[in-house]
């Protein structure tokens, strides 16, 4: 099975860097950034507008630019597939 890695835009610099996904739900998504014994764990919630989701690292500001819904139905693309697979 393969990692799922989403793309996190840094507020700092605007530098887009692809992150692991450790888990996610409609209000949560964790992510990990880095890879190894460098690795950092960190949470992104839903901002007050629930446009995207924010979090920080090591001191810096990192954005998942999806909306709820869009999330929504990620879960539920993966869900479905998952159920999927698992039926034959």
């Amino acid at each position: 099975m393969s990692d799922q890695k989403i793309d996190v835009r840094v507020t700092e610099t605007d530098q887009i860097m692809a992150v692991t996904v450790y888990s996610k739900r409609p209000d949560l998504i964790e992510v990990v950034l880095g890879e190894g014994v460098h690795s950092v764990k960190c949470e992104l919630i839903l901002n007050a507008n629930g446009n995207a989701y924010v979090g920080s690292a090591m001191g810096r500001e990192i954005v998942y630019e999806r909306n709820r819904e869009e999330v929504e139905a990620d879960i539920a693309v993966e869900t479905h597939d998952y159920r999927d697979s698992r039926r034959r």
